[in-house]
């Protein structure tokens, strides 16, 4: 038993047909499948009892590749101090240039408009991360 989801044109790809073809059969009960936001998502243990045989594991991730996900977020701070927006900024760009061989990449670029008191910061790197990185934003900003 597997946990894997898959895409209406994932399905669509493995069994031959065209897209909104999985669609109808999803809206109309026949291929069992859960919304997320405006897509499906069709189980493979729902895939199997649909085609009443084994998906191939080729079916999941193409050979010799892994999933990546990776998440650009932009954060902006009003009513921050220069201090304080100096304190985040090497807050993060340590926890950037912290990291162990092998691990996704993390980019961070910040800005501080000293007039207006604003700060704005560029995030790009891995859903985990990225996470993390925002709690210890969250904490530096409480303290």
């Amino acid at each position: 038993m597997t946990d894997s989801f898959y895409s209406v044109e994932q399905v669509a790809e493995y069994l031959d047909l065209h897209v909104r073809t999985i669609r109808n059969y999803v809206r109309d009960g026949r291929l069992t499948a859960v919304r997320i936001g405006k897509q499906y998502r069709i189980a493979h243990e729902d895939l199997e009892t649909f085609t009443g045989r084994p998906v191939p594991a080729s079916l999941r991730a193409p050979a010799g590749r892994q999933r990546h996900t990776e998440v650009s977020s932009i954060v902006e701070i009003d009513a921050i101090s220069a201090e304080t927006a100096d304190r985040l900024t090497a807050l993060l760009m340590g926890a950037a240039a912290n990291r162990h061989p092998g691990e996704d990449p993390l980019r961070i670029e910040t800005a501080y408009d000293k007039g207006r008191g604003r700060m704005k910061i560029i995030v790009l790197g891995s859903l985990g991360d990225t996470a993390r990185l925002f709690d210890y934003m969250e904490g530096a900003l409480a303290s």
